[in-house]
């Protein structure tokens, strides 16, 4: 509190470095946990997250995301909050210390072995992460954790441990800070590998997208255009006909009418 401002805010910086370190040394683990996820999610498995406060609110960031930029149905990336939706904007008091919430929480969806569940929680000992990962692993349910806790209770009933070691927060205990930045960086690169894993990305390009707005309508158009040399107006018409740009463009490409490359 006897910073300046200059000092505060370049040290905070160098803490949020100090998170992509952590993230890296922890890459091989990352890369386990979507080599088993893949396969059991080509076969129909769900993935869920499930958290409290940051960790909570992390989860559904990153699993709302998932259907508009990969075009995956809503149940296929399912995030869990203690203290329900209303959670995600204002905190529910002691809703993370309830051990057993996780699991009924979780039971309503009736997840199975196929699916996977990841318990998302910094200091890797709240309650209703713990008591939901635990009773997964007793139904055969394969449970993972991302934790910024090298000794966490989480990681005796994680089959798939994520563990960035970040260290201190700058601000004493707010793990909305380096500790939310490591496991944001960890969920994108599970997500986003995963939908690669399930073949919803070509080359670069999002190509499953769901083209809900504007702009995401202009992206789907352009890379119609790009992969198959329609002007602006064709593109449009492929896009409106079928919906998606994969689908789009597997017409054009099965179409009679499609000119000859010799």
């Amino acid at each position: 509190d006897a910073m300046s401002i200059a000092d505060l805010v370049g040290n905070m910086h160098t803490q949020t470095r100090a998170a992509f370190d952590s993230v890296e040394a922890c890459l091989p683990q990352i890369q386990s946990f979507v080599e088993a996820l893949v396969p059991r999610m080509q076969r129909g498995g769900r993935l869920f997250y499930i958290g409290a406060g940051t960790s909570g609110r992390l989860g559904i960031l990153d699993a709302s995301e998932c259907p508009p930029t990969f075009g995956v149905d809503f149940d296929k990336v399912i995030a869990l909050m203690a203290g329900g939706d209303g959670a995600i904007r204002k905190a529910v008091e002691f809703a993370e210390d309830d051990e057993e919430a996780g699991w009924k929480d979780l039971e309503a969806y009736q997840p199975g072995p196929l699916d996977t569940v990841v318990g998302l929680a910094a200091s890797g000992r709240t309650p209703y992460v713990l008591g939901a990962l635990k009773a997964c692993k007793q139904r055969g349910i394969p449970p993972g954790c991302v934790t910024c806790n090298p000794g966490a209770e989480l990681l005796t009933c994680s089959d798939y441990p994520v563990v960035v070691a970040v260290g201190p927060e700058f601000l004493t205990g707010s793990t909305r800070l380096k500790s939310g930045t490591a496991q944001k960086l960890v969920l994108n690169m599970l997500t986003t590998s995963v939908m690669i894993g399930l073949g919803l990305v070509e080359d670069n390009k999002m190509t499953h997208l769901r083209p809900s707005n504007l702009k995401l309508q202009d992206r789907a158009r352009r890379m119609i255009m790009e992969a198959t040399g329609l002007g602006a107006e064709q593109a449009d018409q492929y896009l409106r006909q079928h919906g998606q740009v994969h689908r789009a463009v597997q017409a054009y490409r099965q179409s009679p009418n499609q000119p000859s490359k010799d």
